[in-house]
């Protein structure tokens, strides 16, 4: 909800969008006026050399579209046997079978024969959980180059892309060590591997820019983007493509396309988000107020007793509890168990602040 909850302008636009009778899907050289306009919108504020879009109702499916885009880039450009798509263990990124398989959550994996065929991981660059004895910075390069080992081992010849967020969401917030991004960076140049960031939980000003990759510092070839694009108030989706990967992809027709995509209503909606994102300089207000302030309290939070860590990049921030921070030991219980405990003494604060309010 980047731009916080009933916000009466999305909602005028939307009903405003519905009485307008012209729509038709953007499958076949066919289009609208809500999606133009998008689409426009996205290319003026995504990184120089980004100015298609595949639009999505989800995550989940704009990723599978990068399955699909990927291979067949690879294809059209005379190696068709680059197919394999390498991730992290512990990352999330969607629920349908492409995109849960791209996700490294070995829970899901249990559940439907997952993942598919030609999608490999390295492990997630969690230093708090992981790193043992190497300094941060040691232990950032050491994740960083397993996507090199993992691109020998499989062969150069067979890795198509590798996908990451910027900033891992689901699986726990980690925030990589600073030379963490460099390396990988420098390897997919190296090995002219394709580079997906999954913006789905950085984009859209959360980190104090229009995406994370520009917070990081990243270079990518996709960016897959969702929540944030319309604050959430309607389901819409999108992969922003490269003009290097556009100029492949329409050497011939690409045959793929969801119902719902670029829905009028949704596009709608989303480009009114944009426009009050910008409008009332929200970048700004993250940057120069919110994410500071958030910083200075967040990071102060290491001086309880069982803080051991607590990481943060704007709006997006980790706290690592432990029983003993010297030697960063997990607690006895069931893994989960504490964050648990955590989630429902939160969730009975806010019923305490509800019932105090209803009651005043």
């Amino acid at each position: 909800m980047n731009i916080g909850y009933g916000r009466t302008e999305l909602a005028d636009v939307a009903a405003r969008q519905m009485r307008e009778p012209r729509y038709y899907n953007i499958f076949f050289q066919t289009t609208h006026v809500p999606a133009i306009a998008l689409t426009k919108k996205l290319s003026e504020i995504s990184p120089k050399g980004f100015n298609k879009v595949f639009f999505a109702s989800s995550g989940s499916e704009a990723n599978d579209t990068n399955i699909k885009l990927v291979r067949t880039y690879w294809s059209l450009k005379g190696k068709p046997e680059k197919t394999i798509i390498i991730s992290r263990y512990n990352a999330y990124h969607g629920s349908t079978v492409g995109a849960a398989s791209l996700g490294g959550m070995i829970d899901m994996h249990d559940q439907g024969g997952l993942p598919i065929p030609d999608i490999q991981y390295i492990n997630q660059p969690n230093w708090w959980e992981e790193g043992g004895n190497l300094p941060q910075e040691a232990f950032g390069l050491a994740r960083a180059q397993e996507l090199e080992m993992a691109i020998q081992e499989y062969g150069e010849d067979r890795i198509a892309a590798f996908i990451a967020e910027p900033i891992q969401g689901a699986g726990g917030v980690v925030v990589a060590p600073n030379s963490y991004w460099p390396e990988i960076q420098q390897i997919c140049d190296k090995y002219e591997i394709l580079l997906i960031a999954d913006e789905v939980i950085c984009g859209f000003e959360r980190t104090g820019n229009w995406f994370g990759s520009q917070t990081l510092n990243i270079q990518p070839d996709i960016m897959t983007i969702a929540k944030g694009l319309s604050s959430g108030y309607q389901p819409i989706a999108g992969s922003i493509v490269s003009d290097s990967i556009t100029e492949v992809i329409s050497q011939q027709e690409f045959y793929h396309g969801y119902t719902y995509s670029g829905h009028p209503v949704s596009a709608a909606v989303a480009l009114e988000n944009l426009r009050i994102l910008e409008e009332e300089n929200i970048i700004k207000h993250v940057r120069e107020i919110a994410a500071s302030y958030l910083k200075e309290k967040w990071e102060a939070l290491v001086d309880h007793p069982m803080v051991g860590e607590a990481k943060i990049i704007g709006l997006l921030g980790s706290l690592a509890l432990t029983p003993d921070k010297n030697s960063r030991a997990k607690f006895a219980a069931e893994a989960g168990m504490i964050g648990k405990i955590v989630r429902e003494r939160c969730l009975s604060v806010i019923s305490l602040c509800e019932t105090s309010r209803n009651a005043s």
